[in-house]
């Protein structure tokens, strides 16, 4: 599984970063080709520092913005601040923004206006955008049809939602990414929803530090156990892993147009 696309995780968070090293040493001994790290969660300096990751490690790639948790916090000065941060080369996305309806920890208008002008700022830097939806899915549909997707395309990352959903945001021209959940046991139906998306419009991805796949599940999530995620996938689809995982990689490739 050689060249396998971990397409989100947090390496800036403190429960990866201060294991870096060793890591994404891990992360080349299970295969993983290259890795897209998600600002996004916290203050800027979290940006920054997915950024400063980005441009140390050849393999790693950065993507900035507001998560919807801090959506109250997506001010002027905050786009402005991330507009500086995407002038790097290694600023391969716009996001994680979206809409969590689950944790509400920003208020709902403020999670919609901070989506806008996320997708506004995506399009205008010719950038894809990775989007966060959890119990929002109606509601993004919405605002995408009003919207529609930035040029440059975009993922819905950790997807949890229906098959209907999937559907509808495929019609949209958007990527599904799955994470480690789909491994989990009660995840029957997301298993399900996972056959019926196209080899082209599939990605995999660990959102480590968060949610390890089984049978790591409890501890902390690296992107070396992406590989797991990936063998479940191709066991519900019938697929071979290792073309499985070229098709994920030239879909990653593709979308943030990622080097050889």
């Amino acid at each position: 599984m050689t060249g396998l696309v971990d397409t989100h995780c947090h390496l800036a968070d403190p429960r990866l970063y201060g294991d870096l090293e060793a890591v994404l040493a891990r992360a080349r001994e299970a295969g993983i080709g290259k890795i897209i790290s998600v600002g996004a969660i916290g203050t800027i300096e979290a940006d920054r520092l997915t950024v400063e990751i980005a441009e140390r490690y050849e393999n790693v790639f950065a993507s900035v913005g507001v998560h919807p948790h801090d959506a109250k916090d997506c001010t002027d000065d905050r786009i402005a601040q991330l507009r500086e941060l995407a002038e790097s080369s290694k600023v391969v996305a716009i996001g994680e923004s979206g809409l969590d309806f689950h944790y509400l920890h920003s208020p709902r208008e403020a999670q919609e206006a901070s989506l806008r002008r996320h997708l506004e700022f995506a399009g205008e830097l010719g950038l894809p955008i990775v989007i966060h939806c959890r119990d929002a899915e109606s509601r993004l549909a919405e605002i995408l049809r009003e919207t529609g997707i930035p040029p440059a395309g975009g993922v819905i990352h950790c997807f949890t939602g229906s098959t209907d959903s999937a559907v509808q945001f495929l019609a949209f021209g958007l990527l599904i990414s799955f994470s480690g959940i789909v491994t989990f046991k009660n995840a029957r139906s997301l298993r399900e929803t996972a056959r019926v998306v196209a080899d082209d419009f599939l990605m995999v991805e660990t959102d480590a530090p968060y949610l390890a796949s089984e049978p790591y599940r409890g501890r902390r999530n690296e992107p070396a156990y992406a590989r797991r995620t990936l063998e479940v996938l191709a066991e519900v689809r019938g697929a071979d892993p290792d073309a499985l995982s070229g098709r994920i990689a030239t879909n990653a490739a593709r979308l943030f147009h990622l080097p050889a």
